[in-house]
């Protein structure tokens, strides 16, 4: 049974302080909470407050919710409910409950098979934090069964890392937006807390608006504690370096002179595999983190990291918010994040239990261009929304995913983005087998939209000004998070004149080197069409017969990549001049091709089941780079002594564009042709045929061309391509 008999304020403290030590290991008595820690907790606790903390990483967040926790619970209150992004900030706060003395549960993708037995304890009462994700908030059978007794029965909701529930924030997720809902149906008397190191002045006013929405005496007006963002063990530091070759060398040359284990950030999956394999390779204890990371090796990837077994993490943002090592010594970012509130966040992570921790930015010339490519997947135009919300509403049933690609022109990540986003607007709904339309009316908000946009401008603007400024670094990233007390730091390379060793040491210089001019990337062959096909008029389903797929193909480099994504990004720029294929590029393409032969499978290989040497050539038609895919196949079948073949033609409407793979097959399949000429060639010939492409990116007009081709009489096709996006 709950107590709402008055507390008293000298009482609770004292109880709040004897919780505090065993969270931070300290004897009985040896701990006090901070002013404001005090004020959160006593405005939880004793006044039943929504409240937001803006605090910097390392303040003391936590610390709040897991004393309030104990002091509600102590007096009856059900289990808190913490709201929390990433799995390594779950795995952080379970383990800090326990030391608290709090039984601490979580519901996420990585431990579906707990999810019943985590039921029963919270239907028992023995749980007393649940940490959930905010995907699982609209989960059809978790929000429908699961959330409502729930909000009936939360002592304390905790949202963690609040400014994803804001679209002005560095990391907005829709999902974060349902929490609305709970928000507005929670019980008048149930505290609400939202936490974050990263919210500047807009995004604060956005999260206390939203806390707002429910029916207590203190939801319309949530108190904000919001403290100085300063770190005073943090040394910023910029190094610009002359091409990715330095910057890696530079990592080999310094990494072990950094002070204890760190992290260091890329901005793309590929790079952070590159760089952990390269480190590796140069005898340094790394290990890479990506979202491709599979859930068990990233735990044993932090843990190594929390035990100082390696000497840094090569991470992209998916280790980001909340992981909490105290005595992590340095964070080095390759690459420049597009937003300086979003570096404030990742670099918050060191230093927070230390006296000195070093924080470089390695930026690089491909830096602008992966910004261009996380702004394109932004929201998309109205004609595509309406044309999805026109499909739900004929439907009488949900619509999957895959049967939405049919009917619109999107990817599938953004699809589900745009999809999520109606959900929070009240105009779709998810439910078992898909998507259903509320038929609730829903305005397309372009206004906010560009003003999104025109922000995420500023913001990469203010990056490119973080990197070139002679001014305090701390001061500048304080000011882009409104912090009125921003001042000089006193600790930055601005501030004391001390920049960082630019010299490399010659062998890591030319192992670099070595390293980023290694050409090579496998494509992995299409083995199943999209759903849906036959619904849109095209005969393709399932599994791709084995007779008609590609065989694995190769590719010169990533476009991702900071080696030949360098050298090859600029071809495939809008509007890059078209031309012959340069010899420094074809090149490196005669020792891809030298080495796929020689290579396992390779028709040059001994081995049995190898490959059959290729006996002709054939190129894809290119409207945008015609001369350049041209000249490659022509120079491929002269340097093999290999017959040119001739090309399969485009003769559909428009290029193909940025569209889903349902689209796209259909696009394929009624515009590319073989000519009868082509095909007479290849079947009078009949062995491995080479496909000559400029660009693979979804992989399905390699698997399109390659049908046509095996149908043709080809024994097997063999894509080579100079770019692959990813």
């Amino acid at each position: 049974m709950t107590s709402h008999e008055p507390l008293d304020a000298a009482t609770l403290r004292r109880e709040a302080d004897a919780v505090l030590a065993p969270l931070v290991g300290a004897p009985v008595g040896g701990a006090a909470l901070r002013e404001d820690q005090w004020r959160a907790i006593e405005a939880l606790v004793r006044e039943r407050r929504r409240t937001l903390v803006v605090q910097r990483t390392g303040w003391g967040k936590s610390a709040v919710y897991f004393v309030a926790t104990a002091l509600l619970r102590a007096r009856g209150s059900g289990p808190t409910v913490i709201v929390s992004p990433l799995l390594a900030l779950m795995r952080n706060q379970i383990e800090a409950a326990e030391r608290a003395g709090l039984h601490a549960r979580t519901i996420n993708s990585s431990n579906t098979e707990e999810w019943e037995e985590i039921n029963r304890e919270v239907n028992a009462g023995t749980v007393d934090l649940l940490l959930v994700s905010p995907e699982r908030l609209n989960n059809p059978d978790f929000r429908d069964q699961v959330l409502p007794r729930l909000a009936a029965a939360t002592g304390l909701l905790v949202v963690d890392e609040a400014h994803c529930i804001s679209d002005w924030g560095h990391d907005f997720r829709p999902d974060y937006r349902r929490l609305r809902t709970m928000l507005a149906e929670l019980p008048a008397d149930v505290p609400v807390l939202a936490t974050t190191a990263t919210a500047n002045a807009r995004v604060t006013a956005d999260i206390a608006d939203q806390l707002g929405t429910g029916a207590g005496e203190h939801t319309g007006q949530a108190l904000v504690l919001r403290g100085e963002l300063d770190r005073e063990s943090l040394s910023l530091s910029v190094l610009g370096l002359p091409d990715a070759s330095h910057r890696i060398a530079w990592l080999d040359t310094h990494l072990d002179e950094l002070p204890g284990s760190g992290i260091i950030y890329t901005l793309t999956v590929a790079m952070a595999e590159e760089i952990s394999s390269y480190l590796s390779r140069r005898g340094h204890r790394v290990v890479g983190y990506t979202g491709r990371t599979e859930h068990a090796d990233r735990a044993a990837a932090e843990a190594d990291l929390l035990a100082n077994n390696v000497k840094a993490l090569v991470a992209t943002s998916a280790l980001g918010m909340g992981f909490d090592k105290p005595d992590l010594g340095f964070v080095v970012h390759l690459g420049s994040p597009s937003s300086p509130i979003s570096y404030y966040q990742q670099v918050g992570r060191a230093g927070r239990g230390v006296e000195h921790a070093e924080v470089l930015l390695l930026p690089g010339r491909e830096d602008e261009a992966i910004w261009r490519y996380f702004a394109s997947l932004a929201f998309p135009a109205e004609e595509q929304v309406r044309t999805t919300l026109a499909a739900l509403e004929r439907s009488d049933r949900p619509l999957s995913l895959p049967t939405l690609e049919t009917v619109v022109e999107l990817r599938r990540s953004r699809l589900e983005m745009m999809l999520k986003v109606l959900d929070v607007d009240g105009a779709v709904r998810r439910e078992r087998g898909g998507w259903t339309a509320t038929g609730r009316s829903w305005e397309y908000d372009a206004e906010r939209y560009e003003r999104v946009a025109r922000q995420r401008a500023a913001e990469q603007e203010a990056m490119r000004e973080y990197a070139r400024t002679g001014a305090c670094r701390m001061e500048f990233l304080r000011r882009q998070l409104d912090d009125l007390a921003a001042a000089p730091c006193g600790r930055c390379d601005n501030c004391t004149g001390e920049r960082p060793e630019e010299t490399v040491a010659s062998d890591s210089l030319a192992a670099a080197r070595g390293d980023l001019t290694r050409a090579g990337v496998v494509v992995e062959p299409r083995r199943m069409w999209p759903s849906g096909l036959p619904a849109i008029g095209v005969e393709l389903k399932g599994r791709i017969p084995a007779g008609e797929q590609a065989h694995e193909g190769r590719a010169l480099g990533r476009l991702s990549d900071i080696g030949w994504g360098n050298r090859l990004r600029p071809l495939f720029t809008a509007g890059a001049a078209d031309g012959p294929v340069g010899d420094d590029v074809f090149d490196a393409v005669v020792g891809v091709l030298r080495d796929w032969a020689t290579g396992p499978g390779g028709w040059a290989s001994s081995e049995a089941g190898a490959t059959e040497r290729p006996t002709g050539v054939v190129a894809l038609s290119s409207r945008s780079r015609p001369e350049l895919v041209q000249s490659l196949g022509a120079r491929v079948a002269e340097v093999g002594r290999m017959p040119l073949l001739g090309s399969l033609e485009w003769i559909g409407e428009g290029p193909l564009g940025q569209t889903n793979s349902a689209q796209r097959v259909r696009a394929l399949h009624d515009g590319l042709l073989l000519p009868e000429a082509v095909a007479k060639a290849v079947g009078q010939s009949p062995g491995p045929v080479l496909l000559i492409d400029d660009y693979t990116d979804s992989g399905w007009t390699l698997a399109t061309a390659a049908r046509l081709l095996r149908r043709a009489g080809a024994t097997a096709v063999l894509p080579l391509v100079l770019a692959v996006q990813g």
